[in-house]
């Protein structure tokens, strides 16, 4: 009769359970950085939209202005979520001056009734673009068109009120990219004659104002 130790017993379990040393611990990974994106250059100027066919399905449209709006890195677009509401308000008042400086010296009169495109000039990337996620920023740059002044709301500028009895849009277009920067954005309004809801009204071809001048 063999006898074996309770130490031999052990190991012939050990074998039998198919235990294995337990494996070394795996080498703690270094956190990777990543590198900062490139910065895009400078500001480009897009070529002008092509305003006639605008005109041309519009009812009673009058003059015309085409505004490049001022160069921001940070504009507002749907898909973007901001860490504290605070970083969305400075963006949205930034914009919102923008548009109040531009019209200032460009001597767009007061209107009645208006229609208003958006026309996004996008870096030049492999993926699509939908204009209509800017939407935000539009929405930042009517309100600095009609209400110069936050703190006097009842202070219009452009039109009587940036409601549908008097406003026309913002309809998006995409236009052609920029070569260098950010992406960038450019405003056409247009003077309507008459109400909004009337067919009526004689059609009168103004003189187009632009901002693009170099």
């Amino acid at each position: 009769m063999v006898r074996i130790t309770a130490k031999q017993y052990q190991e012939i379990l050990a074998r039998r359970r198919g235990a294995q040393q337990p494996a070394a611990a795996a080498a703690v990974k270094k956190p990777v950085r990543k590198k900062p994106a490139a910065h895009p250059g400078p500001p480009a100027v897009p070529r002008p939209y092509d305003v006639e066919p605008l005109l041309a399905g519009l009812p009673t449209p009058g003059r015309h202005w085409t505004l490049l709006m001022p160069y921001a890195e940070e504009m507002l677009t749907s898909n973007k979520r901001y860490p504290h509401w605070s970083v969305e308000h400075r963006i949205r008042k930034q914009l919102r001056a923008d548009a109040t400086s531009l019209i200032k010296p460009m001597d767009v009169p007061r209107l009645q009734y208006a229609a208003l495109y958006f026309v996004l000039h996008p870096r030049k990337v492999s993926r699509s673009r939908d204009p209509l996620n800017w939407a935000p920023t539009v929405k930042a740059y009517v309100d600095g068109l009609v209400t110069p002044s936050p703190d006097l709301p009842r202070l219009r500028h452009l039109l009587p009120d940036d409601d549908s009895e008097h406003l026309l849009g913002p309809f998006p277009l995409m236009g052609t990219p920029v070569e260098t920067g950010f992406a960038r954005m450019s405003l056409i309004i247009v003077e309507l004659h008459g109400p909004l809801t009337s067919a009526n009204g004689e059609t009168v071809t103004g003189t187009g104002v632009s901002t693009y001048r170099n």
